[in-house]
């Protein structure tokens, strides 16, 4: 058996909020010390369960904030195992010199018949019609029941999941209209629309897709409903804090929509069990789901694979390749010793870097430098170990935030 040290020997890992047994595994086979929990974590029990962490796995329960990361100084990235990241404060975590990973695509097919799923629940009013059968009352009448065929769906946000969700409804007969503040490339027959007021005035079904930046807040209330077609349906699947659930229920009561179809909220409970409480509880032909949107064993599997992958490449190749705060940069495996720099984006780093790296008499083997708004990042390979001098000294240059050391092969 071979004696040869696991290149992630060392490296503690902590996962929360009930991250899928393969990242486990994917840390684990590199030698990484990990430990699991399966709940989010306030604030306080964050800083204190991870003390020492070197990589941190969340997904969107957990808020990662300025406070929790000034508190961690071995932390040398983070992994959302979903697609948002607004639980992170992204900037703060890039000016400390830590990396931020998610899986943009992984969960998109979940969502997408999740949505479609709920569309046609909807206008067969199934959720009705099931309480009365389980209540007893048999109610076999087609009033007020549709097909989705020949419907006008309309898209909020017309990313991965908007366009996919484009795709398969054209597939079910419905026609599709789509709305987003960037120009996108139609799939299909759909077609975009360049106004949010002329979207919602033409569609049977709108359904929202945005993401969880700060402007989007709020960004759906009474005056939007107010334009929506009298007997549409409404869907959030996207970040809770996006939609006035009031105003929602005001107009399901009033009968203006005929229904919605909920899986986020903005604030949802910790964990599994918890007591949830929403002004949409117990309405007729509404459906609550608990931010399951992404829950199927298929997605987790595979966002917990993509996600622990580019930890794992991180940290021990230093690749940072899909990271969204730092420049991407994909190295190549080989045999060398590889000094990772990161550092506030001024001119002269560089110079500065390879001015030190003389001065110690090292070899530079290959290098490579990316920036990304105020980071830079560069990798040097070398063909001998440094010695703590050379380390040291980079470690003082004055636009420094982390040096690390890397081993390959």
């Amino acid at each position: 058996m071979s004696n040869k040290k696991l290149p992630a020997a060392g490296v503690k890992v902590l996962l929360l909020e009930n991250i899928h047994p393969d990242a486990v595994a994917s840390f684990e086979a590199v030698g990484a010390e990990v430990v699991s929990i399966d709940r989010a974590l306030d604030a306080d029990e964050l800083i204190e369960q991870a003390a020492g962490v070197h990589l941190l796995g969340i997904r969107s329960k957990t808020n990662v904030t300025d406070r929790v990361l000034a508190e961690l100084p071995d932390l040398l990235a983070i992994g959302a195992f979903c697609i948002g990241t607004n639980q992170i404060d992204v900037a703060a975590a890039q000016g400390r010199g830590v990396a931020v990973f998610n899986a943009p695509f992984s969960n998109t097919r979940s969502v997408v018949e999740l949505a479609l799923a709920e569309i046609i629940a909807m206008t067969r009013r199934l959720t009705e019609k099931d309480r009365g059968m389980h209540a007893g009352v048999w109610d076999k009448s087609a009033t007020g029941l549709h097909e989705v065929r020949g419907r006008k769906l309309g898209i909020v946000g017309y990313g991965n999941i908007g366009t996919q969700l484009s795709v398969l409804a054209e597939n079910l007969g419905m026609e599709v209209l789509f709305y987003d503040t960037a120009d996108r490339l139609p799939l299909g027959n759909a077609r975009q629309i360049h106004t949010l007021e002329e979207l919602l005035a033409k569609v049977d079904v709108v359904t929202l897709h945005v993401d969880g930046r700060k402007g989007n807040a709020d960004f759906f209330g009474d005056e939007q409903f107010a334009l929506m077609k009298p007997g549409a349906i409404f869907l959030n699947l996207s970040r809770g804090f996006v939609v006035d659930q009031e105003a929602l229920r005001r107009r399901l009561e009033s009968g203006q929509l005929s229904g919605a179809a909920i899986d986020v909220f903005p604030e949802e409970p910790k964990g599994r069990g918890d007591k949830f409480v929403s002004p949409l509880q117990g309405m007729p032909n509404v459906i609550l789901t608990p931010h399951i949107g992404g829950s199927t064993e298929e997605a987790q599997q595979d966002i917990g694979r993509f996600v622990a992958g580019k930890l794992r490449d991180y940290t021990i190749h230093g690749s940072t390749a899909l990271s969204i705060n730092f420049p991407p940069l994909a190295t190549p495996e080989h045999e060398a010793t590889r000094l990772v720099h990161i550092h506030r984006n001024t001119p002269g780093v560089l110079a500065a870097i390879n001015g030190v790296l003389a001065e110690e008499k090292v070899n530079i083997d290959g290098q490579a430098l990316g920036t990304r708004g105020d980071i830079g990042y560069v990798i040097t390979d070398i063909g001998a170990e440094p010695t703590e001098q050379a380390v040291e000294a980079l470690r003082r240059l004055p636009d420094t935030i982390r040096v690390r050391q890397l081993r390959l092969g």
